[in-house]
């Protein structure tokens, strides 16, 4: 590949979950009503489908310095209870436009960190949910999850609400690494919740891995890839650090010397699909991998597999 044609476009673009992307969407004479309306017609067109509910989960005890998603860092849990209840309020204000009983097809728990609220509070926010819905046949609940803050009892309580699928985000098991980004868990805990996770009945484990982080190198992707090898999560999402510091004030403490050159990247890139290819992971759109006989996969191969706002799915609902 040139040099010339690898700096042009090694540049942070928006993340790839809708088109257009986000930068695009104009909210000009958008009003309350408007949005009332547009919400009341994609219901009758879609509702019969089944929603798919993304619920944002914002807190976290402590700020991960490479991390773009929309959070609040602090340490004071009486947070949560006021959070859950500001959810089901809005949940019931969709209620009321759609003046009939809905049914869920997909929820989706993001952060943030999910996990940052306890057992007893993420209970007590889907039940406040699911006692107004039905469920659609063929549901499917994930959530994400902090290794280092994940315990038996998380994974336990959403089980049995009919959880079935978790996300961690390791990014790199490279002690260098995780202390330049503030984002420390150890294999030890990984292996851990990934136990946990297949005993409790999951039947997906995806891990999140990132390329392009501060003091990264071939060898700490290789041994990354070693740890995720021991333990072989169903799904792999190996995807691109993004350098915005002017946006993401986080992550300003490191400078772009610590960042591997756009060569660099490239080969981690490339090194790493490799890697994973070798261990049995195909890969699938953009920027993830899944064991062939995930679900994701045979979708692939039949030209079933969708993409939206919560990733890509087997199982998409119309309204999100």
């Amino acid at each position: 590949m040139e040099m010339q044609l690898l700096k042009k476009y090694d540049v942070p673009v928006p993340r790839y979950t809708s088109y257009p992307t986000v930068p695009d969407w104009k909210t000009d004479h958008f009003s309350r009503q408007s949005y009332k309306m547009l919400v009341e017609q994609s219901f009758v067109q879609h509702g019969k489908d089944g929603l798919s509910l993304y619920i944002h989960l914002p807190y976290c005890e402590s700020l991960c310095t490479y991390c773009g998603c929309n959070t609040r860092i602090t340490v004071n849990h009486a947070v949560e209870e006021p959070y859950i209840q500001a959810v089901l309020k809005e949940w019931h204000l969709y209620l009321q436009i759609f003046n009939e009983r809905p049914t869920i097809k997909e929820i989706h728990l993001g952060g943030g960190t999910p996990t940052f609220f306890s057992p007893k509070h993420l209970k007590s926010l889907i039940v406040g949910l699911l006692d107004y819905a039905d469920l659609h046949e063929r549901f499917e609940f994930s959530f994400e999850g902090h290794p280092a803050n994940t315990t038996y009892e998380h994974l336990k309580v959403l089980a049995e609400l009919g959880f079935s699928r978790v996300s961690y985000g390791i990014q790199d098991f490279d002690i260098k690494v995780q202390t330049a980004i503030n984002r420390r868990q150890s294999f030890e805990q990984v292996e851990q919740v990934t136990r946990w996770s297949r005993e409790l009945g999951y039947h997906s484990v995806n891990f999140d891995l990132i390329y392009g982080l501060p003091f990264q190198t071939l060898d700490s992707i290789h041994d990354t890839i070693s740890y995720v090898a021991e333990l072989m999560p169903d799904r792999i999402a190996f995807y691109s650090y993004a350098h915005v510091p002017w946006q993401r004030p986080g992550q300003r403490a490191y400078s772009e010397a610590d960042l591997p050159s756009p060569e660099m990247k490239r080969k981690l890139n490339q090194f790493g699909q490799q890697r994973l290819r070798n261990l049995g992971y195909e890969l699938v759109g953009m920027d993830h991998f899944a064991l062939l006989d995930d679900s994701l996969v045979e979708a692939m191969h039949c030209g079933e597999l969708h993409r939206n706002f919560m990733g890509y799915t087997v199982n998409p609902g119309k309204l999100l």
